[in-house]
């Protein structure tokens, strides 16, 4: 299994990591790992360091972090770069958190990145949108001979 390691600023982190706990309870080789605003990025480095520590019997290690260019993606990059099998995704919300969580047993890194790029694609939608979906899946169901 692919360990998860979550970050970002704030409690981005640990109130993502809350929420999944609400939804799905507990989650094996997951870990949460805040970024306030009275951190640096030296201890960022080394808590996330020892993140992978904890995480190191699983079959690849994948940072979900918060914003691209901020310094916990840039942060997780430079880990992952230094080890082979890590991936980054930058831009994490809820639904993919919750969604990659359940889907990341017997996936390779490489799979995970893929499979979350398009959640979050899928993801990221609108009411307007949501409802014209419906509409035209009915419209399909009701043509007929």
């Amino acid at each position: 299994m692919l360990g998860i390691i979550l970050t970002g600023h704030g409690g981005f982190a640990s109130g993502l990591a809350q929420a999944m706990k609400q939804v799905l309870g507990e989650q094996p080789q997951f870990v949460a790992v805040d970024f306030p605003e009275s951190s640096t990025t030296a201890r960022l480095t080394a808590q996330l360091t020892e993140a992978t520590q904890t995480l190191s019997d699983c079959e690849g290690i994948v940072f979900l972090t918060d914003l691209l260019g901020g310094t916990p993606f840039r942060v997780a990059s430079t880990l992952a770069m230094q080890a082979p099998g890590c991936e980054v995704i930058t831009g994490t919300n809820l639904q993919l958190l919750l969604e990659m969580a359940l889907e990341r047993e017997g996936l390779s890194g490489e799979e995970f990145r893929l499979q979350a790029l398009e959640c979050g694609h899928r993801g990221l939608t609108s009411l307007v949108d949501e409802l014209a979906r419906s509409r035209e899946e009915d419209c399909e169901i009701g043509e007929g001979i």
